[in-house]
């Protein structure tokens, strides 16, 4: 029998062992391959409008994978290795040479990482198909996704994994070379040393806590700087980590440690048994609990943030592109062609179609605003009114003489007091005397285009005005079912040319706002789920190796008179506390520093977070809930059975 042969026995014969270990490769592994068949897919990159930005963004998204699998299956081969080094020091007792033993393990890992490799991509394959189909429905596309294999994906997959195998194979290789015999033999017998509670640190790590929060939702300044950003926001997150490691170092020590002082408590039950197993465990978990906490919070709070852009993106193309279609008037010919295009779409009949004549001016303020308002954009009272009868909105106006209204700028929190009885001069000899600004109104009337400073004036005020300048004719088109005019959005995009920022036709921007929004929902969603199932496992992983330590431990409990029923409820009471604490951690963060994104995604698109904020959460604590359900199950098999 040849050592490689014997290694597949060992395998055979002791699958059990090896199952966890084997599900963290294949879990990896599909995970990634899921994600590069997506970026070689070229159904995909067919139906959508941002291939380039897809491409980029998926090659990123590929990076961070790459480097967070193998993280994730060195940190499980670890645990797979710690849990064999009994079995390794019996080989070395009887007599096999530490040579032999390190290559027997080396060829055990291979073979588990080129039978996960082969699993990982037929179920990944499968699984594709399925992300494939979600993202082109998140895109708002109908087409219909082939099921097949991409060689590109395979190679790409393989190569990366293969290097990971080897690497933890090396690391079962040198095993028998790092440890001494007895080590190897006493490795599950080293407990964790009960940690001592400092008063001084728990007090330093809460002060912590409250001085990242406070910078965190603190309102922002009027002049929302890079530097202001990046001091701020980055002291606040290195605070917040170095914070969150003192709470579960020492902070949750010393509240375990009061409940020993409760002697009422402290006797009752099992409440003794729990309380002494979770302070000795802090100490080893302090780390993990704080790279769980921190994963969930940004889990949580990128998740929420992306489902937020993708939630408000129907309203930001609205705000962006008010009309189906909008163009700078050039001629009749031209004009005239245009009407036709649009006019013999008949499944998009014209609802509204609208002549906004606008005159650009330069003006001084009467006070001192922090935006651009050079050149003032002068529409009448008119115009503005048709436009808000055409678009179904209740703002109107009316205006006499000299008096103005503002038309509130895109993505400010300008408000009536910043403008009520303010005054514009305008550099115009027909004006005679300032425009006094009566009201700000909300509603934009054509495509966004920086400077965003409208002023609405009354028909004879913009009459004059126009006298001494020649405005700027707009062509306006509002028809029905406008996300679906993709044929002629696209015509008349290439007839239009660069009039606005934002596209001049409703569809592209709100298409273009869906793909990247949808893009980014779905690679955020999918990071976060495999942060979630990453932390998830940690934990379970860890709780596996304490059941194997302290099964003798539940032995004797179960000798003294401690009921199979009473050790289960004390099972699930510790693993709830493990579970339960990052958790409550990660979503205490998370909700602040979402707090923040949604005022911040409030300013910048309008929407409403409350739907993704709670999405998000429900999300998570549906997830963990899982991992919990069957950690409790397991461990309970392991010393309860």
């Amino acid at each position: 029998m040849t050592l490689f042969s014997l290694a597949k026995k060992n395998i055979k014969g002791n699958f059990s062992s090896y199952l966890v270990y084997f599900i963290s490769l294949v879990f990896s592994m599909v995970i990634y391959f899921t994600f590069v068949s997506l970026q070689y897919s070229e159904k995909i990159q067919e139906n959508i409008l941002l291939s380039d930005t897809m491409n980029f963004m998926f090659m990123a998204a590929s990076f961070v994978l790459i480097i967070f699998a193998a993280v994730f299956i060195i940190y499980s081969n670890s645990f797979f290795m710690r849990k064999r080094k009994r079995e390794v020091g019996l080989y070395s007792m009887l007599g096999l040479k530490k040579k032999t033993i390190g290559r027997m393990l080396f060829y055990e890992n291979l073979i588990m990482g080129v039978l996960a490799l082969a699993v990982g991509i037929l179920f990944g394959t499968i699984l594709s198909k399925l992300l494939s189909m979600i993202l082109i429905h998140l895109m708002g596309s109908t087409s219909e996704i082939d099921f097949g294999f991409s060689l590109e994906a395979i190679a790409q997959t393989a190569l990366v994994f293969m290097v990971i195998i080897l690497f933890t194979s090396i690391q079962g290789y040198r095993l028998i070379y790092r440890f001494k015999l007895i080590e190897l033999f006493n490795a599950a017998k080293k407990g964790e040393q009960q940690p001592k509670a400092s008063l001084i640190s728990s007090i330093i790590g809460v002060i912590l806590l409250a001085i990242s929060y406070w910078l965190i939702l603190r309102p922002f300044p009027e002049e929302m700087t890079i530097e202001y950003i990046q001091l701020n926001y980055g002291t606040a997150l290195i605070i917040l980590i170095i914070g969150t490691h003192l709470f579960f170092r020492s902070v949750t020590v010393s509240l375990l440690k009061l409940t020993q002082k409760k002697k009422g408590y402290y006797y009752k039950g099992t409440n003794l048994i729990e309380t002494a197993q979770l302070i000795f465990r802090l100490r080893g978990n302090a780390r993990t609990f704080t790279l769980i906490a921190i994963l969930s919070a940004a889990t949580i709070s990128f998740f929420g943030a992306t489902y937020g852009g993708y939630y408000g993106n129907a309203r930001q193309s609205e705000e962006d592109v008010p009309f189906s279609y909008s163009h700078l008037s050039k001629g009749e010919t031209f004009d005239t062609k245009i009407e036709k295009i649009i006019k013999d779409d008949r499944q998009h009949p014209v609802k509204a179609q609208l002549t906004i004549p606008m005159v650009t001016a330069i003006g001084d303020l009467s006070f001192s605003l922090d935006y651009l308002t050079d050149p003032i954009k002068i529409i009448s009272e008119e115009s503005f009114n048709s436009v808000s009868s055409a678009l179904d909105r209740e703002y109107t106006v009316s205006l006499r003489g000299n008096e103005a209204a503002v038309i509130k700028p895109r993505l400010t929190k300008f408000t009536d007091d910043d403008f009520q009885g303010e005054t514009i001069n305008l550099e115009q000899p027909a004006i005679g005397e300032k425009l006094k600004m009566i009201d700000m109104v909300e509603g934009n009337v054509l495509p966004f285009d920086y400077p965003d400073f409208f002023v609405v004036v009354s028909n004879d005020k913009f009459e004059e005005i126009a006298s001494e300048s020649a405005p700027l004719v707009y062509k306006a088109y509002e028809v029905a079912d406008e996300k679906a005019t993709v044929e002629t959005s696209k015509e008349l995009n290439s007839l239009f040319g660069e009039d606005f920022q934002a596209s001049s036709t409703y569809y592209l921007e709100y298409k273009e706002g869906k793909e990247g929004n949808a893009l980014n929902l779905f690679i955020m969603g999918f990071l976060g789920l495999v942060f979630l199932a990453a932390t998830g496992s940690i934990i379970y992983f860890k709780q596996l190796t304490e059941a194997n330590e302290v099964k003798p431990q539940y032995d004797i409990l179960r000798k003294v008179g401690v009921s199979r029923k009473e050790v289960s409820k004390s099972i699930k009471k510790q693993t709830l506390f493990i579970f339960g604490l990052p958790l409550l951690v990660g979503v205490i963060h998370g909700s602040a520093i979402l707090h923040f994104t949604s005022n911040f995604m409030s300013n910048l698109i309008g929407a409403n977070m409350f739907v993704p904020m709670l999405t998000a959460m429900l999300a998570f604590i549906g997830i963990y809930l899982l991992y919990y359900i069957l950690t409790v199950k397991t461990y309970n098999r392991i010393v309860n059975k």
